[in-house]
């Protein structure tokens, strides 16, 4: 309960600093983040289930929802949170209109919210600034992501041998996590030239040879963490070794820019800078470097013209890449202290220094055949 009630006052000002009377909260990624991780999720084809939360100036909280689901949240879901409920037809409920009539009978007309519900104030971006700073108990969870994910992402690489296809890898990584309570949002697997070709590789019916590259975005109550791993025979880790040598100082030039005060736009540059020191001037264009992450896989990415602001106790995704190979964790800024929280025990490593600290980013691991 001491999660949700600073959480909620961290809505309750943003509310009364913007001159509203409450937040609707709509989306899974908020949801899960008010209530410590509960889920507002029935479809996974869409991004806003069909109850909404509702906090209010005067520091009220209600759950609204139709009469097929609110049995379920007030029973499971909100258990022991104290959520008054406000019931509706469910015929009503196919009109989103709906639930902000309901919102306003007890909180009033003014409403933000975080997806455009009829009549509501956009409210996302403030939302996601209440969002930044992670709570002690927050990062209790993701360092205990962090280390399930770490483990068995792990443990389905270093089973790899070449010939599988990238597709088969996909699968054993969505049921490795699904064994852990979490679910792979992102499962991407890129073999050989692919990985030369693509920075996003959806996994396709392809076999590997000589390398394979694994990202894996895990979420596991509402808070997501990122990395990525590669494996290769003797022949593929020796044409990549130099470049992921190379990658992994661009990795530690993000780790030591992240400071809190930082502007995402200073991380671009940081980044860009160390592509240029290690030789390879302009590839920070070819894909994102990475950013915070949260509830959502990354809540903001680092660009020349972004404005965010490093917090104190934030979560940060980098994932340098150069052509052919790419070094990715999830790390825990905590009082200007860095965390990697999603390394695998035992993997092959490049040690670097950043703030001070020793950090291994993930090297490749050669397989035996």
């Amino acid at each position: 309960m001491r999660e949700l009630e600073e959480k909620q006052d961290r809505l309750v000002r943003a509310a009364r600093d913007s001159g509203l009377d409450g937040v609707l909260l709509a989306t899974h990624h908020n949801i899960a983040w008010l209530t410590g991780g509960r889920s507002n999720r029935v479809d996974a084809s869409r991004e806003i289930g069909t109850a909404r939360l509702l906090v209010t100036a005067d520091g009220r909280r209600f759950v609204l929802g139709n009469v097929i689901e609110m049995p379920r949240l007030v029973g499971e879901v909100l258990h022991g949170l104290d959520f008054h409920p406000v019931e509706y037809p469910w015929t009503e409920d196919q009109d989103p209109a709906w639930a902000v009539s309901a919102a306003r009978k007890v909180a009033g007309d003014g409403l933000g919210s975080d997806w455009p519900l009829p009549g509501t104030v956009p409210f996302e971006p403030r939302i996601a600034r209440a969002r930044a700073l992670l709570t002690p108990f927050e990062i209790d969870r993701y360092r205990a992501l962090g280390a399930d994910a770490g483990r068995v992402v792990g443990d389905v690489c270093r089973a790899l041998v070449p010939g599988q296809t990238e597709r088969e890898i996909a699968r054993s990584i969505g049921h490795a996590v699904a064994g852990v309570k979490a679910r792979a949002l992102v499962t991407l697997v890129g073999s050989d030239e692919r990985i030369r070709q693509y920075r996003h590789p959806v996994a396709t019916d392809a076999t590997w040879r000589d390398v394979v590259l694994v990202a894996v975005g895990a979420e596991r109550d509402g808070l997501i963490v990122s990395l990525s791993r590669i494996v290769a025979t003797p022949a593929g880790a020796a044409a990549i070794e130099a470049r992921t040598v190379k990658t992994a100082s661009v990795f530690a030039r993000l780790l030591d820019s992240t400071r809190e005060g930082t502007s995402g736009a200073q991380l671009f540059e940081a980044a860009a800078a160390g592509y240029r020191d290690a030789g390879f001037s302009g590839e920070e264009r070819l894909h994102h470097q990475g950013g915070s992450a949260g509830y959502r896989s990354r809540e903001w990415i680092a660009h020349p013209r972004s404005q965010e602001i490093v917090q104190a106790r934030q979560a940060f995704a980098w994932n340098p890449s150069i052509t052919g190979t790419k070094v990715e964790d999830t790390v825990l800024l905590r009082d200007g202290q860095l965390e990697s929280i999603t390394s695998t025990a035992g993997w092959p490593s490049i040690r670097v220094e950043a703030q001070g600290q020793a950090i291994d980013a993930s090297a490749v691991l050669t397989v035996d055949l």
